[in-house]
């Protein structure tokens, strides 16, 4: 399906042999009773939603049950809406794209602006987004392969942060491998996280004081801090970008190991 600025959307079905089509009754707003009966017909769902109405979008694919494969913008891991699903391993980052930005076509009548654009030889406009990724819900092999680690921990290295009791980690490559406890890293650790090494406790952001259960905040050392804007982590007097809350997830042979030492 597919969105006429002006005029109605219109759809193509694939039969395993060719395409039929035609335009839809509305607008193809993918809130309408129309994309919706679409919707309920669909196995798996591709495709590139408003940035603007990704919240919405994604409850709607929740609520239907859809497996699904979408391109959002990397900041989305931090909404009050998303980032539950990324923590209950319900929604997680998809394969192909870890950086940079990707090209989009944009309709003939869009004004480009700055310099992330370009117009092919067959006048064709296209526009480059930075800090985009996928976003799924369908299992992936990279996804559950551990990320190597080679770095060991030494208090010099990782600061405390004021108002978290845990350590900064500023680039997840340099995640201590013997850290029992709670460590801040970026956002961009979501594209090697696996769920078999490592676990969630929460995120640090602006949504964490309004949104995290009190004994989550209870486990991460929560102190509330003037400067830290409803839950952002805080460093030697300075607010700090978004971070992802974690630790190491522990296994049951690790664990009787430590026990037996």
């Amino acid at each position: 399906m597919g969105f006429i600025r002006g005029g109605n959307g219109v759809f193509s079905v694939y039969d395993g042999e060719s395409f039929t089509g035609g335009r839809l009754q509305g607008n193809g707003d993918f809130r309408s009773e129309e994309c919706e009966a679409f919707l309920r017909e669909a196995d798996v769902v591709v495709t590139n939603p408003p940035f603007s109405l990704f919240r919405e979008y994604v409850a709607q694919l929740m609520e239907f049950g859809k497996k699904f494969l979408i391109i959002g913008n990397m900041n989305a891991v931090t909404y009050k809406e998303i980032f539950p699903l990324i923590k209950e391993n319900k929604l997680w980052l998809g394969c192909s794209i870890h950086s940079g930005d990707r090209e989009f076509r944009v309709p003939d009548d869009t004004v480009l602006k700055g310099n992330n654009w370009r117009i092919d030889e067959n006048g064709v406009k296209y526009a480059r987004v930075p800090g985009v990724r996928w976003f799924t819900n369908v299992p992936h092999t990279q996804r559950h392969t551990p990320l190597t680690l080679y770095k060991k921990y030494r208090a010099e290295d990782y600061p405390k942060y004021d108002n978290y009791d845990a350590i900064e980690v500023s680039k997840t490559a340099d995640i201590p491998m013997d850290y029992d406890g709670v460590m801040g890293v970026p956002i961009s650790f979501l594209d090697k996280y696996c769920p078999e090494q490592f676990e969630i406790e929460w995120q640090a952001s602006g949504n964490t004081r309004v949104c995290a259960p009190a004994e989550i905040l209870k486990n991460i050392g929560y102190i509330e801090n003037s400067k830290d804007r409803g839950g952002c982590c805080v460093l030697d007097g300075e607010r700090m970008y978004s971070r992802i809350l974690i630790r190491h997830k522990k296994s049951e042979s690790s664990s009787a190991a430590k026990i037996q030492i």
